[in-house]
C-alpha cells in the first residue's frame, strides 16, 4: 500500500508541471535569465499601436520601405557581390513591419484606397 500512495504522489507531482508556463518552469538562478530587454517598451509601445486614422496610415506606409532599401548586388568587373539586407539587423524590424501591415491593412480594409501604390 506504501507503494502506491508513492506512486501517486510522483503523479501528482508530474502532472502539476505540465501546467506551468514556460517562464516558471525554468531555473531562475541560471545564467542569463535576468537579462533587462532595454527596447521592451518601445516594442511592446509598437505592438499596441492602433492604426485609427487615415493620414497616419498613409505616412506609415510611405515611410517605412517594403523592402529593405540596402540590400544591393554589386557588380565589380566581372565579379558579382551581394550585400544581404541590413534591415534584419534591426532590433524593431519585425514590429515596424508589423505596424507597415496594419496601417495597409486599415487602409485597404477601412477606407477602402487602393494599397498597391505603398508596394
Amino acid at each position: 500500500m506504501n507503494n502506491v500512495s508513492e506512486y501517486t504522489a510522483k503523479n501528482i507531482i508530474l502532472t502539476s508541471e505540465i501546467g506551468k508556463p514556460e517562464w516558471a518552469a525554468t531555473n531562475k538562478n541560471s545564467p542569463g535569465q535576468n537579462k533587462l530587454d532595454p527596447l521592451s517598451f518601445l516594442r511592446e509601445w509598437l505592438n499596441n499601436l492602433e492604426v485609427r486614422d487615415l493620414k497616419l496610415a498613409q505616412r506609415l506606409c510611405r515611410f517605412i520601405p517594403a523592402q529593405c532599401p540596402f540590400e544591393r548586388q554589386v557588380k565589380l568587373f566581372k565579379y558579382t557581390f551581394h550585400i544581404p539586407p541590413m534591415c534584419k539587423l534591426n532590433p524593431l524590424y519585425e514590429e515596424v513591419v508589423a505596424l507597415r501591415f496594419r496601417a495597409l491593412c486599415y487602409l485597404a480594409d477601412e477606407c477602402g484606397e487602393d494599397v498597391s501604390a505603398y508596394c
